[in-house]
């Protein structure tokens, strides 16, 4: 069997009509992932003994002539801000090098329950802060489509892994951009459901008003199905939402026939590669082809969202990220003589340069006298994009916009230039700071070969809008 060409519903077909087994399935990959991935750097952690426990529970109800579960003999890899029980969940942070988690996030749970089989856990930018996946302690991740290029960040491991096809599907989390950029990059479907759709019990928190968990995956639907799975109210997450699931992967194929989509003005100014921006027209139009009515709409206060993300996001880092302290369950320096000195060495010696540069912005944005000209006044900005939204909401469907301003950029090419990596997330930070769902679907290439990604933002909840938006994209590129 041609693993490279498995979907969420082929692998349960395969292992149910006897064409293969779970086993060899999950065999297989690791094979792949033995050849391939030395040089991607996609794995830091592979849990190969749970992986193939898994792989022979799903066997033996075959054996039997059961129905399998959803997500029978589904290859994932998880994002390694998700803990897993057992297993080593680093954050891509040296201070957490040596951390196995006690228990399994709620999304984990899930997914073992539906009969996914958990490769290993993907690198990423420390502490899920990044636009490239080059700020993880464990070496960069090089984009499959171009290895000379970055996969995008947080959650470049997580995209890498299903491009390169050594994972049918995997987990991201989604802060600013971290599922939809990188997903743009690698040339995969990344989604990023609505906050709150999802749990994130067992999450590493980076900024928790703005974190979300989601999948990658190879077409629309394979992400849809993933969304199914994971979905749904937690008691464990108080910001989980008690608001019922449909089944997602209806919408794979439904017309977009008389829907109302918006384009965005101030997402195609300034800034915007030409490639992209023609890639995008021509998506754009082949949905009005398909019957859609196109409008503008206006987003006026988008050119504030990255200075209002990066006050907000940097603030609640520094509250979360203050439990790395050495006393618990982090990395403690050795050298330290005191108490105070424990603290400042383990921090320094365990967070890398770009998580201390977000502390301390967070720190001073939080400290008295700049509470109320920094932190407040973003969260006040934060309202008026939400205010933006709904009034476009109000007079249409979905929003699609590209997903990043360019195609992935060199390694190294950012690197010492901070402001211009955090523009890279222009297009995304939105959503995050709002909390309505987005996805990115492949929407062409450019001269150079690099994927292009357009992006499709829907009101709260209704990620099957999207869904449908998307898969008319995605079919248009096909035929």
């Amino acid at each position: 069997m041609d693993i490279n060409v498995l979907t969420v519903d082929g692998t349960r077909i395969a292992i149910q009509e006897r064409q293969t087994t779970a086993t060899a399935i999950a065999e297989s990959f690791y094979k792949k992932i033995a050849s391939e991935d030395g040089e991607i750097n996609g794995y830091l952690t592979l849990c190969r003994e749970r992986a193939l426990e898994q792989a022979h529970k799903i066997d033996a109800i075959a054996d039997k002539g059961d129905d399998l579960p959803r997500l029978a003999g589904l290859p994932v890899a998880v994002k390694d801000v998700i803990s897993t029980k057992g297993v080593r969940t680093t954050a891509g942070s040296k201070i957490l090098e040596k951390f196995i988690a006690p228990y399994d996030a709620t999304v984990v749970q899930k997914l073992e329950a539906a009969g996914a089989v958990i490769l290993g856990k993907t690198n990423c930018d420390e502490f899920a802060m990044g636009s490239s996946n080059e700020n993880s302690a464990y070496g960069p991740v090089k984009n499959p489509r171009d290895k000379s290029r970055v996969p995008g960040g947080s959650s470049g491991g997580s995209a890498a892994v299903v491009a390169a096809g050594t994972a049918v599907t995997s987990l991201g989390s989604d802060t600013g951009g971290s599922i939809r950029q990188p997903a743009s990059f690698c040339g995969v479907v990344g989604l990023m459901p609505t906050y709150g759709r999802v749990s994130r019990y067992g999450l590493i928190a980076f900024a928790s008003s703005l974190d979300h968990i989601g999948p990658f995956a190879k077409d629309v639907k394979d992400a849809a199905i993933m969304l199914e799975v994971i979905a749904g109210r937690d008691p464990m997450d108080s910001t989980s939402a008690e608001v019922s699931v449909p089944k997602y992967s209806d919408e794979i194929g439904q017309p977009v026939r008389g829907m109302k989509i918006g384009v965005a003005k101030e997402y195609f100014g300034e800034g915007l590669d030409p490639e992209v921006k023609s890639a995008v027209e021509t998506s754009i139009q082949n949905l009005a082809k398909a019957g859609a009515e196109i409008l503008e709409v206006s987003l006026p206060h988008t050119k504030y969202a990255i200075p209002t993300y990066y006050l907000v996001a940097t603030a609640e880092a520094s509250s979360n990220l203050a439990r790395y302290d050495g006393v618990r369950y982090s990395h403690r320096s050795p050298e330290a003589k005191a108490l105070s000195e424990m603290y400042r060495k383990s921090r320094d010696e365990g967070f890398g340069a770009e998580v201390k540069r977000r502390i301390i912005l967070g720190t001073y944005a939080l400290s008295a006298g700049y509470y109320d000209a920094y932190y407040l006044k973003a969260q006040k900005v934060r309202t008026l994009l939400a205010q933006d939204f709904d009034e476009a909401f109000a007079r249409v469907d979905a929003i699609v916009t590209p997903t990043t301003p360019t195609p992935a950029f060199k390694l190294g090419e950012k690197a010492d230039d901070p402001l211009a990596m955090y523009l890279a997330d222009i297009y995304t930070v939105t959503a995050d700071l709002v909390g309505i769902p987005g996805i990115s679907v492949p929407c062409g290439n450019s001269k150079a070969g690099l994927p292009i990604g357009l992006q499709v933002f829907a009101k709260h909840f209704q990620e099957g809008t999207m869904i449908r938006v998307a898969h008319a994209v995605e079919h248009a590129q096909a035929v």
